[in-house]
């Protein structure tokens, strides 16, 4: 399983509309494939998400010579110096090598992992709801609703970037649209500090089928997320910028959030990321995975989860859903999944048991050219 090649796809799509979260918004979307062959001919694929003309060079000139030659049977001494020079790259790597791996074995990533336990797994449609039209609320509400229609039963939706009273008229109109059968998430982008989300509280109060609130604070608030989580009824998420497990720890010895959102691609590597749900599950913790960024990112995120046990023993307790990014971005369907009323099914066969869309890849390969 020596490394004989490795080949890189930058691809860009500039939006011929810009829209976004409370961090500002996204002029285009970016996707990074690595291919890595072994001299027996087995491949594996990667990506990464980062600028670039920053990661392509650094890429080319320094992570594909240190690869070519290697075995992929030390992914994780591989990763683990990868992850010195550029984490994401090593995240990206490592998706590569598992895949080998399993390939070489003859069997599926989940197989690899001891086998899946649900062949099917929820999803929520994440929305970025700004946008710089004066209907901004009235396109965001019709957006939900056409995916609503489509069969999702699970909605994340943006908070933090307008003022207070401008976002909660936001989610009354969003709110009273929706069946009460629809689940909700708010996501504010660690845009408040504790008084201000207090000022959520009444509001929340009013419905009863919100899924969580997602990162209202910066994460590093620990003690105030304990003490917001006492004072609302509604759950609290976080993690998805957390690299390592211990970042997680305080969080949890503290009570201060209910589910873990760690990112797939934000971690030092799969294994890494498989040990951040282990120790949510240890700790008791719900496990919802941010994958917003990234089709193959999210397909080990959705590995994952289906490798992992109920969170309750309660009858008719569901999987935690994983993030689907349902905004405008050709690269969500980078490596095709099957899904319908809100689920996920597992693909099948070696390693991913997908390939990636090579028209996606040839309609929007990065010409070079630099972007903002």
């Amino acid at each position: 399983m020596q490394i004989e090649r490795v080949e890189t796809y930058p691809l860009l799509y500039r939006l011929p509309q810009a829209y976004g979260d409370a961090n500002g918004y996204k002029k285009y979307r970016s996707s990074y494939l690595i291919r890595l062959i072994t001299r027996s001919g087995i491949d594996g694929w990667g990506e990464v998400i980062d600028w670039l003309p920053t990661l392509d060079i650094g890429f080319r000139e320094r992570i594909i010579p240190y690869l070519v030659g290697k075995h992929a049977s030390d992914r994780l001494e591989i990763v683990k110096t990868i992850s010195k020079w550029h984490q994401r790259s090593a995240s990206g790597v490592s998706m590569a090598l598992t895949e080998i791996v399993a390939k070489r074995a003859g069997l599926s990533v989940c197989e690899l992992w001891g086998g899946a336990m649900h062949q099917k797994v929820p999803l929520y449609a994440s929305f970025q709801s700004y946008s710089e039209d004066a209907d901004w609320m009235t396109r965001s509400i019709s957006r939900v609703a056409n995916q609503v229609a489509s069969g999702f039963c699970k909605v994340k939706v943006k908070i933090g970037g307008r003022k207070i009273r401008d976002d909660q008229k936001h989610i009354e109109y969003l709110m009273n649209s929706l069946s009460p059968d629809v689940r909700v998430a708010l996501d504010a982008n660690q845009s408040y500090d504790l008084s201000a989300m207090l000022e959520w509280k009444h509001f929340l109060s009013r419905y009863p089928n919100w899924m969580w609130i997602e990162e209202p604070m910066p994460m590093e608030k620990v003690q105030e997320y304990a003490r917001l989580r006492q004072a609302l009824s509604v759950p609290l998420a976080g993690g998805e910028n957390l690299t390592r497990c211990q970042q997680f720890l305080p969080l949890y010895m503290q009570g201060a959030i209910d589910i873990a959102q760690p990112d797939s691609m934000h971690t030092e590597g799969i294994d890494e990321y498989r040990t951040h749900v282990a120790l949510a599950r240890q700790f008791g913790y719900r496990i919802s995975p941010h994958a917003y960024d990234g089709s193959l990112s999210r397909l080990y995120a959705l590995f994952a989860q289906a490798c992992l046990p109920a969170w309750s023993k309660m009858a008719g307790e569901e999987l935690e859903p994983v993030e689907l990014d349902v905004m405008d971005n050709p690269f969500t369907g980078l490596f095709e999944l099957t899904y319908a009323k809100g689920e996920a099914l597992l693909p099948q066969g070696p390693g991913i048991g997908l390939e990636p869309n090579w028209d996606v890849i040839r309609a929007f390969r990065w010409d070079g050219s630099m972007y903002v």
